[in-house]
């Protein structure tokens, strides 16, 4: 034997043979195994991997049914029992028979016949039980082939069937194409007549067409020139509204001026006061200078005289001493004569003592007289300093005028500069999101917007801390949400993420470029979407009443209606038509219905039939829906208004206003460009979906509980939808529900569709916020189709579409 068969096992490559692995001479005891032995051994080691063969040197094994050709049984088939067999669930395979037939008896000793006789029987057990296991498998393949054949028998009996039922049917469609052909003449004879009637009723239509266009020319005549004329109002309303902001400008900066100015007047004024003080003071001191000069000069002269006179005098003592001393003999006889000198002499010197307090006098009046040259100089030098001040004070005044005006211009130009940076900035982030709309465009998803609402005083409180978080990444700034649900971290990313302290305005502005698009002749659908109480009618309509919380759908009417406006300057003339329905427990609702007792029969016997129907090119149309033409967004917010009204609401355990239905509003645009005759038709669905509940948490009973059945039915056809898109599969079930039949072109066409996932902060709907984000996640891995402009030129009897 070779070492090859050596190695390998007779029966499976994991079984040994007691032949070929006993190096000793075996007991007794040892070779007497039961065929019931082997076959339990065998089967044990045998498992279902062994009857389609195992790997062994780099080969398969197969199973012997399989090498000889033939097939597995089918699901149907009765599987082959081995109960009562020998062979048990032993099963051989090609290799198995091939060892067993090339295996040779081997022994250590040729004359051991005993030896060589228990090897012997051994191996014809092991042929034997080949054999019955080769017997049973003919006996399972003889029982497969006779089930063949009556199966063969019977799809033959049933072809015959079939063919014979074909030749009838032949017959009777055979009968059925006379018939028609008849009715097919008669139908082409009446054709005729109706034709010929037609004829005659067209040249009165002609005719009436005419006289319409007549006069829808002079209408459209006086409308161009009333707008003309409300246009140069606008414009001239601007800017006497530009020129009365500029006077009020001027009047501040003229006011201010005038304050500036009386100060400096205040300032001069005080300052000639002072000066002509000092000039009084000084023309006083003047004055009183010019007398005491003459006072001065008569008590000189005065002085002099007495001075003269003194010296005479003392010339004539000086002569009398003289004389004296010449005649003091003579003393006698000239006594009386003494007497009187002496008298002289003592009024002479009571005048000399006058003459000395004069001479003081004339002093003090000097002094005065310089104390108060020197007042006249000192206020001399303060009206110097003074008219020194007031030089500076208007160079200061000039200065600071020229370096007002410096900055003035300064500011102009940083103004300038500031609108030029801001306008750059705006058209940056308009580019920026004309680029990101192309970019998704192309990539035809649908967009996901995700927004938190705030903390309402009316939540309940709690302490398990906050549920969604913010990464602050800059490649996933106010694109990702964190949300903790079960102390699990669940991530996601969107288009766009807005937080609870964001505005209505903020959240209107990343979405109106894409109400612009409505405009430009693409078809565009927004919804929101979330459980009750999210803030999804809130995020769509606002609060009434209040302008800064006004929601997405007023907001977009005024940017559509001022876009128009501003478009009439180039030529562009546009045509609104407006409807409003909700889908209440699977039924659609006309909003804007006159007759709303009537209304509420719908799809009934007594109520009008809204039957949705879809034309080739992907428009939408609901039968006997009222529509409205809109010129202005008062008339849009009067509509909504009245829509709101009959809107069905309810209240339930989560939500004190409860939305029970779906609302869809519907603008249709056409646009005319009378200079190019460019038309384009653009459709805006605007829609706030119910939200979803669970009614252990709704309480919701009797019509409540039916609504709420409703609701969810609708919504979950909707998962199926989305679900049906993201795998891309070839039936998706928009029939499943009226929503969805209705949406139909917004999620499987080519439409420009975003969707608000709105949640809700309570820890207690952290659940259903998780269920939103990861629908949410699964509708912006949708992909729709590239969106496509709409170029066709709207006809007379054009029913509103829904995209």
């Amino acid at each position: 034997m070779s070492s090859k068969n050596q190695n390998k096992p007779p029966f499976h490559h994991n079984a040994t043979s007691p032949s070929t692995t006993s190096t000793t001479t075996p007991s007794p005891s040892k070779n007497k195994c039961t065929a019931a032995e082997v076959s339990e051994e065998k089967g044990q080691k045998l498992g279902f991997e062994k009857m389609i063969g195992t790997p062994n040197n780099g080969r398969l094994r197969l199973a012997f049914s399989l090498v000889n050709g033939s097939q597995d049984l089918g699901p149907d088939s009765t599987p082959v029992s081995h109960a009562g067999s020998e062979c048990g669930a032993i099963e051989f395979t090609r290799e198995d028979v091939e060892a067993l037939v090339s295996e040779k008896m081997k022994s250590k000793n040729k004359f051991n016949y005993k030896e060589r006789c228990e090897n012997m029987m051994e191996y014809i057990k092991r042929l034997r039980l080949c054999v019955r296991w080769f017997q049973e498998l003919e006996g399972e393949y003889a029982f497969e082939q006779e089930k063949l054949r009556s199966a063969l028998e019977l799809t033959e009996r049933r072809c015959y069937e079939m063919e014979m039922a074909l030749k009838n049917k032949d017959e009777e469609m055979n009968l059925i194409i006379l018939e028609l052909r008849n009715s097919l003449a008669s139908l082409q004879e009446q054709l005729v007549k109706e034709e010929s009637e037609k004829k005659a009723a067209m040249d009165s239509l002609v005719k009436e067409k005419e006289a319409r266009v007549s006069l829808e020319r002079s209408k459209a005549s006086l409308s161009e020139e009333l707008d003309k004329v409300q246009a140069e109002l606008d414009s001239a309303n601007q800017r006497i509204a530009s020129i009365n902001d500029m006077y009020k400008l001027l009047q501040e900066y003229n006011s201010s001026l005038q304050i500036y100015n009386s100060k400096l007047q205040t300032d001069v004024t005080a300052a000639h006061e002072t000066i002509k003080r000092g000039e009084k003071e000084r023309l006083a001191a003047v004055e009183n200078l010019h007398n005491l000069r003459g006072e001065h000069k008569s008590l000189q002269d005065q002085l002099t005289s007495s001075i003269a006179s003194q010296d005479g005098v003392m010339k004539q003592k000086e002569a009398l001493l003289n004389e004296v001393a010449c005649l003091r003999m003579e003393l006698h006889q000239i006594k009386d004569d003494r007497d009187q000198y002496q008298q002289q002499a003592q009024s002479l010197a009571v005048e000399a003592s006058k003459y000395k307090e004069l001479a003081t006098n004339s002093s003090g009046l000097e002094e005065k007289c310089l104390s108060q040259g020197n007042q006249i100089q000192i206020l001399h030098d303060q009206l110097a300093v003074a008219e020194r001040k007031l030089q500076m004070s208007d160079t200061f005044a000039l200065e600071k005028r020229k370096e007002f005006e410096g900055q003035k211009e300064i500011i102009k130009e940083l103004h300038k500069c500031l609108e030029d940076a801001e306008f750059k900035l705006i058209e940056g982030e308009k580019l920026r999101k004309k680029l990101h709309n192309t970019i998704l465009e192309l990539k035809g998803n649908i967009r996901v917007f995700c927004r938190v609402r705030p903390q309402l005083a009316d939540d309940s409180s709690s302490n398990h801390g906050k549920v969604f978080s913010y990464p602050t990444v800059m490649e996933y700034l106010d694109r990702s949400i964190d949300m903790t649900h079960n102390g699990q971290k669940h991530s996601f990313i969107f288009d766009k993420v807005f937080m609870p302290d964001v505005s209505q305005e903020e959240v209107f502005v990343e979405i109106s470029q894409l109400v612009q698009s409505a405009l430009d002749g693409y078809k565009v659908c927004i919804f929101a979407y979330g459980q009750t109480g999210s803030g999804k009618t809130y995020t769509m309509m606002g609060k009434p009443g209040l302008p800064d919380e006004k929601g997405l759908i007023p907001r977009s009417l005024e940017q559509i209606f001022q876009t128009t406006r501003a478009l009439q300057h180039q030529g562009w003339r546009y045509e609104m038509q407006v409807s409003m329905l909700e889908i209440y427990n699977e039924t659609i609702r006309d909003l804007l219905s006159t007759n709303r007792d009537s209304s509420r029969f719908e799809n009934g016997v007594t109520g009008k039939q809204y039957m949705i129907k879809h034309d080739a090119n992907g428009n939408t149309q609901v039968s006997d829906l009222t529509i409205v033409d809109v010129q202005s967004s008062r008339e849009v917010s009067f509509l909504l208004d009245r829509a709101a009204q009959s809107r069905s609401v309810g209240r339930t355990q989560m939500n004190e206003q409860s939305s029970r239905s779906h609302f869809v509003f519907t603008m249709r645009i056409t646009g005319v460009n009378e200079s190019t005759e460019q038309q384009v038709q653009g459709v805006l669905n605007l829609i706030d979906l119910a939200g979803s509940e669970r009614l252990t948490k709704s309480g919701s009973t009797g019509d409540r509980l039916k609504e709420t059945q409703a609701i969810n039915k609708s919504l979950s056809s909707l998962a199926d939808v989305i679900f049906a898109l993201a795998k891309k599969e070839d039936h998706v079930p928009f029939r499943n529900s009226k929503l969805t039949y209705l949406l139909q072109p917004c999620l499987g066409g080519d439409s420009k569709t975003l969707m608000f996932v709105n949640l809700s902060p309570e820890p207690s709907s952290a659940g259903e916020s998780l269920c939103s984000l990861r629908f949410a996640a699964r509708v912006n891995a949708c992909e729709i189709g590239t969106p496509r402009r709409q170029l066709n030129i709207r006809t007379s009897n054009s029913r509103l579409s829904y995209g």
